[in-house]
């Protein structure tokens, strides 16, 4: 309501200046004032006008002021029965002249919250706006950690804000299944540990089947494996270093041209490990509609179609001299303060993390990760010429996950196609997604290029208690540190699963203590519903820009900006309406019989919550035009801050007035619904107790 209202506000106060004035303002600045006394909303359009009209801005305001109040019902609510110029439904009380050129805009309180009460929450209209989000994205070398965790939380966040808005979203999850990541696990299986593919596969059958505890399951097994290898390249002598490197590499190319024992192992492998993310994701209600895979990009040619692309309009030239002679090198204009161009051999790993990551193909014919991620962008936008087979993967409640393949069944979604791309990818991949962009722009796909955005995130470490909760030994000179950086390669890092069970766990105990008359089976589900919200609300109110440490304390406490905090506000809300023997839509519906106008006018303190109530559609805004999901934990936050405020300051259910009561009771039931919708964008649940 408060950005519908806003939006109206501002196109009619540009009408009154260029009748007025004559002047057509562009954008305009609008605020809220820091006390209500003074207004919702404030506008500094007279300082710019001044300029303009070589007026004091003082004067301007007040002119507009009272231009403005002659015509209050030019800017009535957006109520669907209240056509625009009709006096009813009036939204706006007055315009005031404030300070030295404000023009600040007073609220009918009483309009604006009879709007709130009975506010409709239907789905917003279809957009039909197409959009692809590609989150999570892991390795399936091993099992997820908790920085895999921020990235999940936060496309899927991401994912509802959009549908919330009416987009279409297809959710992709990009499966790496040829990487050196997926060689290292096969090289630990089959020359570490003397395997074979039969031995492998029954590995599988029997962590599939056999498992007791989160250790056995061949994730975890995976975790181990990875582990050792790594140390394994570097623990020998230098010639056997180097063999061992050489091993590597010889097993990348093996899974890479397919048809032979060594991809099949790292096919049974990375499909195991698949299998074990998407259930440990759905563990938190993350789910996903097609897992698109690198070797399918590879087997299908999907770079043989964009090399020529690239090439034909002038995007990768062939270098004849220098360090870079005989690779096909993409032209781009240099990044900043020590740009510089992939050596040819590195790995793909290394054009990840590398600061320009220009050349595109290596001498020896071999594709960077940039040239593989350019096809697949390309296919992503509708633009490639050429499709994935698809096959069913892994059933959903509601709906089927399915994978890409060679050789597909019929009939299966559409993928790909999208108008508008996000990427969440964590901020070390900056360069590499920026070479995608530019490789799009170079193309000709210059739409494509500017509705293509990189989801960027920093990384989640852990605080050194954190650390020593979950049984690491940790150093004086880390304990003194303010967090631990986690390391998958060293073995040192926290499991999803067990970062969730150890959280359930805590809030378990917590709600056997105070709950004990439940039943054993309701209160694991609270303790799920508080344990995951905690989890999600702590990777959700940090700022993308920001790295978080993680820590169990501070996520699962009960004070503070957290998600327990929030869950608590709704169900004090819900408490009071189960002992006042109503609901809050009937609390809502006898509200709509009141004079809300008086019951507000003094009363700042209610009127703020109602306010902030009905910026929800102003919250998903900002999240979705800034890629910033932070807001609507702040929102979140905020408003449960507000009516714990409210909760202790007026007794709602001691209140002898029954207009009264109704008025305390429909304030409540605005802020338990605009909480339980806010949280589900948030993907966390209401307890019914805590």
């Amino acid at each position: 309501m408060y950005l519908e209202l806003q939006q109206r506000l501002l196109a009619r106060i540009r009408e009154v200046i260029q009748s007025h004035y004559g002047i057509e303002l562009g954008a305009m600045a609008i605020e809220q004032p820091p006390d209500l006394k003074l207004g919702e909303f404030a506008l500094p359009a007279a300082f710019e006008l001044a300029r303009k009209l070589r007026k004091a801005p003082k004067i301007i305001a007040a002119e507009l002021a009272e231009l403005l109040n002659n015509s209050l019902a030019t800017v009535a609510l957006l109520l669907p029965q209240v056509p625009a110029g009709s006096a009813e439904g009036l939204a706006i009380s007055r315009f005031e002249a404030a300070g030295a050129g404000y023009l600040n805009v007073y609220l009918e309180r009483g309009t604006v919250a009879s709007f709130l009460a009975q506010y409709d929450l239907r789905p917003a209209p279809d957009t039909g706006l197409h959009v692809l989000v590609e989150h999570t994205s892991i390795n399936p070398n091993k099992a997820a950690h908790v920085g895999h965790l921020r990235n999940a939380i936060l496309g899927d966040t991401f994912v509802r804000i959009l549908r919330a808005n009416g987009q279409k979203v297809d959710v992709q999850n990009y499966i790496d299944n040829t990487g050196v990541q997926v060689a290292d696990v096969v090289v630990g299986f089959l020359h570490l540990e003397g395997k074979s593919l039969k031995q492998v596969r029954e590995i599988i059958a029997v962590s599939s089947r056999d498992v007791t505890t989160r250790e056995q399951s061949f994730d975890y097994l995976c975790w181990d494996v990875y582990a050792r290898v790594s140390q394994w390249y570097d623990s020998g002598s230098e010639e056997e270093n180097k063999q061992r490197k050489a091993l590597r590499y010889a097993t990348l190319h093996e899974i890479e041209g397919g048809g032979n024992e060594t991809a099949d192992v790292a096919e049974l492998i990375s499909t195991a490990v698949l299998r074990r993310h998407l259930e440990t994701m759905l563990r938190l209600d993350i789910e996903y509609d097609f897992l698109p895979r690198e070797s399918e990009i590879l087997h299908l040619k999907f770079w043989d179609l964009a090399f020529e692309q690239l090439k034909r309009t002038g995007v990768l030239y062939s270098e004849t001299e220098g360090k870079n002679k005989g690779c096909w090198v993409m032209t781009r204009p240099e990044t900043g303060k020590g740009a510089k161009a992939v050596e040819e051999g590195a790995t793909d790993e290394d054009a990840k993390v590398d600061e320009d990551a220009k050349v595109i193909v290596r001498s020896n014919g071999t594709v960077t990760y940039v040239g593989k991620d350019i096809a697949y962008h390309l296919w992503k936008f509708g633009l490639l010429g050429r499709d994935f087979a698809y096959r069913p993967f892994f059933a959903y409640e509601h709906h089927i996950c399915w994978i890409s393949t060679t050789d597909g069944v019929e009939p299966h979604p559409h993928f790909g196609g999208a108008q508008a791309i996000y990427n969440v990818i964590d901020s070390r991949q900056s360069d590499p997604q920026a070479n995608v962009i530019q490789a799009l722009r170079g193309m000709g796909h210059t739409a494509e290029a500017d509705r293509y955005t990189h989801f960027s995130y920093e990384m989640v470490a852990l605080t050194p208690r954190c650390a020593v909760d979950l049984g690491y030994t940790v150093s004086e000179e880390d304990l003194a540190r303010p967090y631990i950086e986690v390391s998958g390669r060293k073995g040192f890092g926290v499991k999803a699963d067990d970062l969730i069970d150890k959280l359930i766990a805590a809030t378990r105990a917590e709600v056997d203590q105070r709950q004990p008359e439940r039943p054993e089976a309701e209160r694991q589900r609270i303790a799920e519903q508080i344990a995951i919200g905690a989890l999600r609300y702590f990777m959700l109110k940090f700022t993308r820009g920001t790295v978080i440490a993680f820590d169990f304390k501070d996520a699962l406490s009960f004070e503070g900006e957290t998600g327990p905090y929030v869950q608590y506000a709704i169900v004090r809300i819900r408490n009071i309406f189960r002992k006042a023997e109503t609901s809050p839509e009937a609390a809502l519906a006898e509200f709509a019989a009141l004079d809300a106008t008086s019951m507000l006018s003094d009363a700042d303190d209610i009127w703020g919550i109602w306010l902030r109530a009905g910026k929800r559609s102003l919250t998903l805004d900002q999240c979705i035009s800034t890629s910033e999901p932070a807001y609507v934990a702040r929102h979140a936050f905020q408003l449960a801050q507000e009516f714990n405020n409210f909760y202790h300051k007026h007794h709602i259910l001691t209140e002898q007035d029954p207009a009264r009561k109704t008025f305390l009771l429909a304030t409540a039931a605005i802020v338990l619904r605009e909480l339980v919708t806010v949280l589900s964008w948030m993907g966390i649940e209401a307890p019914e107790a805590m």
